[in-house]
């Protein structure tokens, strides 16, 4: 079994710091690996091996205090690897260990691993993918204090005071499994990488899906949004068009309605990708939907709605502005109208399903108004449908507006 100590050479030059190494045994042979921690001569204790805090420096104590936490997360990780080879059965030396340990090192914190995966995910085009990964490692190192934790200090302890955090944070059990999900996604991607070894640290947390309330309003309110009237080119009048522009295409999601292009639209036929999962879809171009167009001048840009309407301001941004502003204004709206529920974007998604059912549309036309436990379900059905079916659905549903 190979062993590991923490040495200290000292500086040729009198007054200078001196550097920290690990010296690596394996078979009487021995290899030295070289560290980032510099300090001073009376700042180590050779008989203990562990850095000391001198009183002549009082001003070091911090980074010192700093340097003896990396330095045991150092040594957990040459054990890890130690471990990990040992676990495998196969012979090997004293390089092989330090060139094991080097290969991890370079991506074996939670946040140098997942800032690669976001970075990736960016790469492929996977942006809103990315920025929910963002947002979990935010979570997860506020948590933390700011504190960095390498990914084999991810056991179930720490996984579970992370449930409790959240829970303590009063969020509720999707975004709580939401948050470890993708957590988890990223360990196990950290395993198949040989970055750490498989402890199963989220078995005990849950991860599942909590059914929750539906938000969908009856179609008498919807009625009242489309009729109300209010202050033509307002900031709420912009949202009722968008959020009645979801109803009218079927509950096209703002992500999906901001990247329409403007030849999407074709011989009366509006055809599109969803960005969630590519899945395509064509709709039949109504009345209702082109007024709302025409309220608006002409896009500059290559889309066809007014989202995103200008080419030197970052699209992306552009599109999550308009979404908190059309979010915040259909708040104002659900007054207006004394809608059941706070009206959103998603509310006209889901609002076009529950009506859609209500009208004895087949299930597998409107696949349980979007809401299946399983979003796979989901476009299997849309993916089998004829769409002069979904088409005449949306008409019976419009018709009656």
């Amino acid at each position: 079994m190979a062993s590991v100590k923490v040495k200290f050479r000292p500086s040729t030059i009198e007054g200078k710091t001196g550097a920290l190494y690990f010296q690596v045994i394996h078979r009487r042979i021995v290899r030295s690996q070289k560290t980032k921690y510099k300090i001073y001569p009376d700042e180590w204790n050779a008989r203990t091996a562990r850095i000391t805090l001198s009183p002549s420096r009082p001003d070091r104590h911090s980074i010192l205090s700093r340097y003896r936490h990396e330095i045991k997360q150092d040594l957990f990780r040459l054990s890890e690897c130690i471990a990990n080879l040992t676990r495998k059965g196969l012979p090997y030396s004293t390089d092989d260990l330090l060139r094991f340990y080097r290969k991890r090192s370079e991506n074996d914190t939670l946040t140098g691993f997942m800032t690669s995966l976001i970075c990736h995910l960016k790469e492929q085009g996977r942006i809103r993918t990315g920025e929910t990964y963002q947002c979990a490692l935010n979570s997860f190192m506020r948590f933390r204090n700011g504190e960095e934790i390498i990914l084999d200090e991810m056991n179930q302890e720490t996984i579970e005071a992370y449930e409790a955090y959240l829970k303590k944070e009063r969020l509720s059990l999707n975004t709580i499994s939401f948050y470890m999900r993708i957590l988890r996604a990223v360990y196990n991607r950290a395993v198949e990488k040989e970055l750490t070894t498989q402890r199963f640290p989220f078995r005990h947390v849950y991860t599942g899906i909590e059914k929750t309330i539906k938000r969908a309003i009856p179609q008498p309110i919807i009625r009242q949004i489309k009729d109300k009237e209010l202050l033509a080119g307002s900031s709420v009048d912009y949202a009722r068009d968008m959020f009645l522009f979801s109803f009218y295409t079927r509950g096209m999601s703002f992500v999906d309605m901001a990247y329409l292009k403007k030849k999407d639209l074709h011989n009366g036929i509006l055809t599109y990708r969803r960005k969630k999962t590519g899945q395509q879809l064509s709709i039949k171009w109504e009345q209702c939907m082109q007024e709302i167009i025409e309220k608006y001048p002409p896009n500059p840009t290559e889309y066809l709605l007014p989202i995103i309407t200008s080419t030197d301001e970052d699209e992306r941004l552009q599109y999550r502005n308009s979404l908190t502003l059309v979010n915040r204004k259909l708040k104002i709206l659900s007054v207006f109208v004394r809608s059941p529920h706070p009206l959103s974007m998603y509310v006209a998604r889901h609002s076009w399903a529950s009506i859609a059912k209500s009208k004895n549309i087949p299930l597998s036309i409107i696949s349980e108004g979007m809401g299946h436990d399983s979003e796979t379900t989901t476009q299997i059905y849309l993916a089998s449908l004829d769409t002069t079916i979904i088409d005449r659905a949306n008409y019976l549903i419009l018709n009656d507006l």
